[in-house]
């Protein structure tokens, strides 16, 4: 099983550290070896060569029976037995090795009897010097390690602050504020702040995006809103001349469409309003409970009202109404009977027990006209629902229950 990491662990910028440190660590690891083994090898050197200098002027004194100095003598105390054996062989040799405590180069070669001539020379400074060295390579390379990760985690630090700001543009655009802009400062061939990087580029990108994606919404408002008040001249006069129609089946069916085409551009007009964003609410203390059974009554379709707990709620009465009788209408004409509107707090619940909600719809929520495998479109009833939803700062989802049908969910703010 896969250890789960903590979220933090997932960012660039803890990406970034690490691959710092790592490398930082191993560069300073391979430079103090290297440099490690340099001062060991000529430090060992400088001693052998001192050692085996000794040992010379000894063979000589001992040859000519002379006193040996201090520090040489035949097969003398604490001579590592490797380097006496070596030595009794026939051959010369040095080793580093203990004595009395203190760290000695032994020097020893053969003399006569089977015997080994040995000097010590003291090895404690070089010892010393080679443990300061470390040291030294250890804290330098830890200062190294620390600046170096401060530095990168400044520079990483200021790419993810404006990858940040980039991602909290995309996501206010994603919600709806086609206003929300960048401005990366670097954006650009070339401006003060320096040549354009990648994150400037991404930036920029996104802007012109957002305006692009701005422009088009902009002119299919203004197409909806124009097609609307347009139609609405004629559509008074397709009224008016069919009110003047003799009784009987077509002058129903007649006034029945016309009807139908002032409710669709009664909508439209609706929607063109929505999009702009300038809607206001005029704010008053209602009881969920009656305002729905008004709701419900004034749609006129026989839906079930249940109220499980009725509360207070702060809001437009005109829209609330608008937005449950809209999704009362849309449950009868799209799904099945029985249709029921239940008040639970602060959330009001429609079902009903047809074949449920399109898929796209449960994902992506109400889509003008939209229709998908043959099926019939959902019309403007959801959307305006959804727009007027927002206007109340109220959020409506929906979804479609296991056993079958659709259920609409708008939650509201209590007091």
């Amino acid at each position: 099983m896969r250890p789960v990491l903590p979220p933090w662990s997932g960012t660039l910028a803890a990406k970034a550290a690490a691959f710092i440190t790592v490398m930082c660590c191993a560069l300073a690891a391979l430079l103090g070896v290297l440099v490690h083994v340099q001062v060991t090898n000529q430090t060992v050197g400088q001693a052998r060569d001192q050692a085996l200098q000794r040992l010379t002027q000894a063979t000589e004194r001992y040859e000519a029976g002379d006193t040996l100095r201090r520090g040489a003598g035949v097969d003398p105390p604490g001579l590592p037995g490797e380097l006496r054996d070596l030595a009794v062989a026939g051959d010369r040799g040095t080793m580093v090795a203990e004595r009395e405590g203190r760290p000695t180069m032994w020097a020893a070669g053969p003399v006569d009897g089977g015997r080994a001539l040995a000097v010590a020379v003291d090895y404690a400074q070089q010892a010393r010097t080679i443990e300061g060295l470390d040291r030294a390579i250890l804290w330098s390379s830890g200062l190294a390690i620390g600046a170096t990760l401060l530095v990168g985690a400044f520079a990483v630090t200021r790419v993810t602050r404006r990858l940040h700001t980039t991602a909290l543009v995309a996501r206010r655009i994603s919600a709806g504020d086609l206003d929300a802009r960048v401005n990366d400062p670097r954006t650009g061939p070339r401006t003060k702040a320096g040549p354009q990087d990648e994150v400037a580029a991404v930036a920029a990108a996104l802007d012109s995006m957002a305006a692009s994606l701005q422009g088009k919404l902009l002119a299919e408002q203004r197409f909806t809103a124009d097609v609307a008040h347009e139609l609405r001249t004629p559509l008074t006069g397709l009224h008016a001349a069919a009110e003047l129609l003799p009784p009987g089946r077509p002058t129903e069916l007649v006034r029945d469409r016309v009807a139908a085409l002032r409710t669709l551009t009664e909508d439209l007009l609706e929607i063109s309003r929505l999009d702009t964003g300038r809607e206001r609410v005029e704010l008053d203390t209602e009881r969920l409970g009656p305002l729905a059974e008004r709701a419900v009554r004034a749609a006129g379709n026989g839906t079930e009202v249940r109220v499980v707990r009725d509360v207070s709620v702060e809001t437009d009465r005109r829209r609330l109404e608008r937005v449950l009788g809209n999704l009362v209408a849309n449950a009868h004409k799209h799904g099945r009977g029985p249709v029921v509107l239940t008040v639970d707090g602060p959330v009001v619940t429609v079902r009903d027990h047809g074949d449920g909600f399109p898929e796209y719809l449960v994902v992506h929520g109400p889509q003008r006209f939209r229709t998908e495998g043959g099926t019939r479109g959902h019309g403007l009833g959801l959307t305006i629902a959804r727009g007027q939803a927002e206007v109340l700062g109220a959020r409506l989802e929906f979804a479609n229950a296991p056993e079958g049908g659709a259920v609409a969910t708008l939650r509201l703010a209590a007091e």
